[in-house]
């Protein structure tokens, strides 16, 4: 069995990890985490009395920049050495260390393999430079299937191959997934955890810098994520999130574009996981036997997270993105005749440049025509380095305002709707928590924080004890109420309990 094991671990060392933006930051941390643990760091989300405090940042867009600024400059207060990592580090990495001196360091995804030994630097009062941030498709071949055999740092993808700081890794690149100690350490203990599928993006949309400080595109290996899958179950994770920037392309550079659709079903057939969840489908490479693999696989979801960004094909263009109207609402149609309940969320800007009354006007007609159970609505802004940021034809701000506010309010009234549509149906809700006898969890539609939650009220005769659940459960529910795009459910029949762990 091969094993990690500190070789230099000092006692006492203690470091609190912050996590900023998406899921897939999330997965990074706890990839941090592992390595810090097993150089004898003290590991927890909470900075008070933390030697150190670490911030996985978002540099996605300026809204997440400045919260990861704040979330450093608090952090700073608490008279712990203060950490930057994570993707506005990458970004920025000097500028940023210039501009903001509550930061001991700003570090590299680069760092990252030798995490406990830069945090111990920054204890011992050593100055570490800053980077020079670069774009990093550079850094790994063209072709994507030579990507495998880089030995590029990619954060969340680190296996037997990459040691732990300080540590002994008895394991090499030859050795089989399934012998390999995961290099994860969970952050919290929910019944849900995700679980990173590639990294990086091959795409060229205008108004995204993603790829240029996350890279190309790298999947993991099948072996791997089902070795770190089986983990997770054993941990008591009963829902699997797939992350990545575009899951549709999972497999390409491993020479299969089909992989996924054959990756779910074995995921789902691990012992313990109830439901497995795809998320950041493109909608240009939604295939039709993805979609129908999502929406018929047993313990799979039945979920579409479609990027469509826009519909007005004048703007997509712009976008250097593919579709239309037409063509989104015809993907929604085969989903749905595959599962007519099938839940589907979608994101959009509005104010790209170039964007006039009637591509608003063609926007609105989707939505309207869409169905869709949740709606991410962004206010169009510059961001640096992309191509859109040097594209004429500016919206004021104020028109963008207003627009936005138009969008948004319709994409809440829209979304009420639909979850008004799934009254008195029956929805298969696993159970986040339990707390204070509220019970909140999430039918097949609702991804974790960001499509809303059911929660589970006492039948008036029949159906389940809400006294005997507890988090991991799966429950049949009728959908009895809703508030917003929320539901409220009755639970009706126990379908898989949470193993009961001892104390």
């Amino acid at each position: 069995m091969v094993s990690a094991a500190s070789s230099s671990a000092i006692p006492g060392r203690r470091v609190a990890l912050l996590t900023l933006g998406c899921a897939r930051n999330e997965v990074d941390s706890e990839e941090l985490a592992a390595r810090l643990h097993a150089d004898g760091w003290q590991v927890s989300t909470d900075g008070e009395g933390a030697d150190v405090v670490l911030v996985n940042t978002c540099g996605f867009v300026e809204k997440a920049k400045q919260d990861s600024i704040q979330t450093l400059m608090a952090a700073a207060d608490t008279g712990a050495k203060v950490v930057a990592a994570g993707c506005m580090a990458e970004r920025y990495g000097r500028e940023l260390a210039d501009s903001l001196p509550e930061a001991e360091a700003v570090l590299s995804f680069d760092d990252y393999p030798d995490i406990s030994a830069r945090l111990d630097a920054v204890l011992a009062g050593d100055k570490i430079t800053a980077h020079t941030p670069r774009d990093r498709r550079e850094l790994l071949p063209l072709t994507p299937v030579a990507r495998q055999r880089s030995a590029v740092v990619v954060p969340g993808h680190a296996t037997a191959g990459a040691r732990p700081a300080g540590g002994t890794l008895v394991a090499d690149e030859h050795t089989p997934a399934h012998l390999r100690q995961v290099l994860r350490r969970r952050l919290d203990s929910g019944p849900v955890a995700s679980l990173k599928l590639a990294s990086g993006c091959d795409r060229r949309c205008a108004f995204c810098a993603i790829p240029a400080f996350r890279g190309a595109f790298v999947s993991r290996t099948p072996d791997e994520l089902l070795a770190e899958a089986e983990w997770l179950a054993g941990s008591g994770v009963r829902e699997l999130v797939l992350v990545s920037e575009n899951s549709t392309s999972y497999g390409k550079d491993l020479g299969d574009p089909r992989l996924l659709e054959k990756l779910l079903p074995q995921l789902a057939a691990i012992d313990g996981i109830v439901r497995v969840r795809a998320s950041y489908l493109q909608p240009a490479e939604t295939r039709p036997g993805l979609v129908e693999a999502i929406a018929t696989t047993p313990g799979v979801a039945a979920y579409f997270d479609l990027s469509f960004q826009h519909s007005s094909e004048p703007v997509l263009r712009r976008m250097r993105r593919f579709g239309s109207t037409d063509r989104f609402l015809e993907l929604l149609a085969t989903v749905r005749e595959f599962t007519p309940e099938a839940g589907a969320r979608s994101n959009f800007i509005v104010g790209f440049p170039g964007e006039t009354r009637s591509d608003v006007d063609e926007l609105v007609r989707f939505v309207s025509a869409a169905r869709l159970d949740a709606i991410g609505m962004f206010d169009y802004s510059d961001e640096d380095g992309t191509e859109a940021a040097n594209l004429p034809g500016k919206v004021s701000a104020a028109t963008v305002k207003r627009r936005y506010d138009r969008l948004s309010a319709l994409a809440d009234e829209l979304c009420s709707q639909r979850a008004e549509e799934r009254l008195g149906s029956t929805v298969e809700v696993l159970v986040d928590s339990v707390q204070d006898g509220v019970l909140e969890g999430r039918a097949a539609h609702q991804a974790p924080e960001v499509d809303g939650s059911t929660t589970l009220v006492a039948p008036a005769e029949g159906g389940v004890d809400l006294a005997v659940l507890r988090p991991g459960d799966l429950v049949r529910a009728t959908v009895t109420g809703t508030e917003g795009v929320d539901l409220i459910a009755v639970p009706e029949e126990m379908i898989s309990a949470a193993p009961r762990r001892a104390g």
